[in-house]
């Protein structure tokens, strides 16, 4: 039996399955909502359950009201009206699984390969900048990658792959993938995109690969000739950990709409630039967020702490922060960083 669901304060009303969660059943009728790993894991879809019950994945089964609902996770037992942190009407992606060939990979630093694919030959794959793609690996189980070249660039992707030991994909297969072997791969996901229809100032805060989004949202705005001011901060722990410095750093000197702040949490004793979580250095510089949106990528600890102290020190408007938490695809547990 279908339920309706009822976005609380709009005219919003939705079909959805006892079988299926409320974000899919909001993105198959044409709106999205916030949302990242699908997993569970990151929190971007959370919202509220406003009245009804439902079953929640890993929570089991709620009636409403009930705050902190992850939207990903929740299927419904009765119709429902929810509360999510927006809602927006939009066609549904056109979603497309490719055979892509691998056709180089680069090692820019030690724990991060950079990995370029290739669709075949008059294949072309639609998405917005900051969206990623889904690796299949053998067995059905999948890792989402950002896809780190523009929009404009739609024959393959470019993906930042942080090693980790263990990993199912960036441990055990990549190191066995050279150039003409094949990933099967589908596309797009992810609402991490700028609002084109804002001309705020943007700051990007990313850690580690999350740099990956952040770089094809740059060469987006590049490609299209806009002048939106967007400025960058770019924590990790090392300055090696940096390991695409340089091209930021390029992006600033030439582009006067630009600006790039790297920080770093351990550094050694050569560095000279900021310091400490990059989230606070955003802080340190702007104590007044109201006239601007945000964009954070990167480990979930960030995302997280970065959204609270935005919205709760610096006045960000709470719908003028986006996130993409990078956890582990084969995960429904919290955890710290990318797999």
């Amino acid at each position: 039996m279908t339920h309706d669901v009822r976005v609380a304060g709009t005219e919003i009303v939705f079909g959805c399955e006892p079988d299926e969660s409320v974000l899919d059943a909001a993105e198959r009728a044409g709106f999205t909502m916030p949302y990242s790993c699908r997993k569970g894991v990151c929190s971007t879809c959370e919202g509220g359950l406003v009245a009804g019950a439902a079953d929640v994945r890993g929570r089991g089964p709620l009636d409403g009201p009930a705050d902190g609902v992850l939207l990903c996770r929740t299927r419904p037992r009765s119709d429902l009206e929810i509360a999510p942190q927006r809602i927006t009407r939009r066609e549904p992606p056109a979603r497309r699984t490719v055979t892509a060939k691998v056709h180089k990979i680069t090692t820019p630093a030690p724990d991060v390969a950079v990995v370029a694919l290739r669709f075949p030959t008059g294949v072309r794959a639609k998405f917005r900048a900051g969206q990623y793609l889904t690796v299949v690996l053998p067995g059905g189980d999948s890792r989402n990658y950002s896809m780190a070249n523009p929009p404009h660039q739609s024959d393959g992707a470019l993906l930042h792959v942080r090693r980790v030991p263990g990993g199912r994909f960036s441990g055990e297969l990549l190191d066995r993938l050279g150039k003409g072997d094949t990933l099967q791969v589908e596309l797009p996901f992810g609402e991490f995109s700028l609002d084109h229809e804002s001309d705020r100032p943007v700051v990007l805060v990313a850690t580690g690969t999350g740099f990956a989004p952040i770089k094809s949202i740059v060469e987006d705005q590049i490609k299209r000739g806009g002048d939106r001011p967007l400025h960058l901060y770019w924590g990790a722990r090392r300055a090696e950990d940096l390991y695409l410095a340089d091209l930021p750093a390029q992006w600033a000197d030439k582009y006067d709409w630009f600006s790039f702040t790297p920080v770093l949490s351990a550094p050694d004793a050569e560095w000279t630039g900021r310091t400490g979580h990059v989230h606070r250095a955003v802080l340190a510089d702007l104590t007044d967020l109201r006239g601007h949106e945000a964009y954070a990528c990167g480990s979930p600890a960030m995302t997280a702490a970065a959204r609270e102290e935005f919205v709760g020190t610096a006045g960000l408007a709470p719908g003028r922060f986006f996130s993409d938490a990078f956890v582990p695809s084969g995960d429904a547990e919290p955890v710290a960083a990318a797999g």
